[in-house]
């Protein structure tokens, strides 16, 4: 599913180290994550998206603690629990609607994909801080849940892919404070940050 941003690991190196840390941010017996400073911290409020632009294909991957999106991180238990995370799961499955792409672009949503342990996903493969967490005590999985989410999608005339606007996504998910960008297209690389207050990003 993610061939086009595997594709460009120089570009996003800094965003897998960040994945990396994010489950050791605040266990400080795991000193050689710290060394990459904040950038993979597991902050309330603050979501990470990586854009790549590649020809037709746009390919937006949403990566946000669980408490910016729901309210909260533990495993959904209560009605109005599993209610709230449903409603973000329907939300997060409409991402035409979520950010913003300009109509005159054509862009249809040809995949996606939503990954979260709130909605019984279990952690990947890849990601041994489970094993870890058994080990040495603490349960950083439960007290730090994540909600991935991942679209590919097909645009007609990616010509007028002028800008990306997160202005929705801010309303629907008011917990949001700021969004840290990685943004690849044929102009080259830019990272920014956005907030609701300044929710459109040029291409």
């Amino acid at each position: 599913m993610r061939r086009l941003l595997l594709a460009l690991p120089f570009a996003l190196l800094p965003l897998a180290i960040a994945h990396a840390a994010d489950e050791h941010d605040h266990d400080h017996d795991h000193d050689h994550d710290h060394e990459h400073g904040s950038l993979g911290a597991h902050e309330h409020g603050v979501g990470r998206l990586n854009a790549a632009l590649d020809g037709q294909t746009l390919e937006l991957e949403l990566e946000s603690p669980a408490m910016n999106l729901v309210g909260f991180e533990h495993a959904a238990t209560s009605d109005a629990d599993k209610a709230k995370v449903a409603a973000a799961r329907a939300q997060l499955e409409k991402p035409l609607a979520l950010f913003g792409l300009p109509a005159a672009a054509g862009c249809k949503v040809v995949s996606q994909e939503l990954e979260s342990p709130l909605f019984g996903d279990k952690p990947d493969a890849d990601d041994h801080h489970e094993d870890e967490a058994d080990k040495d005590g603490h349960e950083h999985h439960h007290d730090h849940s994540e909600i991935h989410a991942h679209f590919q999608f097909s645009c007609a005339t990616p010509g007028a892919l002028k800008t990306l606007d997160l202005a929705n996504l801010f309303k629907t998910f008011p917990a949001t404070q700021k969004i840290q960008v990685q943004l690849i297209s044929a102009n080259g690389q830019q990272g920014t940050e956005v907030t609701a207050k300044s929710a459109a990003l040029k291409f």
